[in-house]
Parts: structure tokens; C-alpha cells; sequence
């Protein structure tokens, strides 16, 4: 499901106009992003955690002179899946993908 798509059904379900859905749709990104941003988590209880995370720098050979290179770490948001979002995805049938977490 794409964004626009998503905004469809939010403005569907809760009976909301499609401006509106996507008004609030962009302020919770915005809100998640920002958060991120300043390295805190966002727990929405039930669903999950969005947090930021750390990925180890890589080492490459510079091919030039054989000398070793590290480049810098960087950060990735993540989602730690909630009960709730874990267990709905079990009822679905999809007990695969829910190892991942």
C-alpha cells in the first residue's frame, strides 16, 4: 500500500475527507520524523516502536594503494513490531514474516 492509497482508507475509515486524511496523515510522519530525528523513540503501544538506529561502518580496501577503509556509521529508522500488530499478522497466516521481529 502506497501513501495516497493509505490516505483513501484512513479518510474511509475514519470518516474523514481525503484533505483531512492527508493533513493528518503528513503531521504523524512529520511528528515520527521529528522524533527520530532527535534520536527519540516513538512507542505507539500495541502497534510498535520506531526508533532510530545505528548501522556498523563498513570496510572496503582502497583498490589505489591497498590500504583498509572504514566509512562512517550511519543511522536507518526502525519498527519493532507490538503484540497487537504480531498477532493480527499470525490470524492472517502469515507466521513467516513475523519470525523477522
Amino acid at each position: 500500500m502506497n501513501k495516497a492509497e493509505f490516505v483513501e482508507k484512513l479518510g474511509k475509515k475514519a470518516e474523514l475527507t481525503k484533505k483531512d486524511a492527508a493533513k493528518a496523515t503528513d503531521a504523524m510522519l512529520d511528528l515520527i520524523t521529528g522524533a527520530l530525528a532527535k534520536n527519540e523513540p516513538v512507542l505507539l503501544t500495541g502497534f510498535g516502536k520506531f526508533e532510530a538506529r545505528t548501522r556498523k561502518s563498513n570496510k572496503a580496501n582502497e583498490p589505489t594503494n591497498g590500504t583498509e577503509d572504514h566509512g562512517s556509521s550511519k543511522g536507518s529508522p526502525g519498527l519493532q513490531g507490538g503484540e497487537e500488530l504480531k498477532d493480527d499478522r499470525c490470524q492472517e497466516g502469515e507466521e513467516e514474516a513475523v519470525k523477522g521481529y
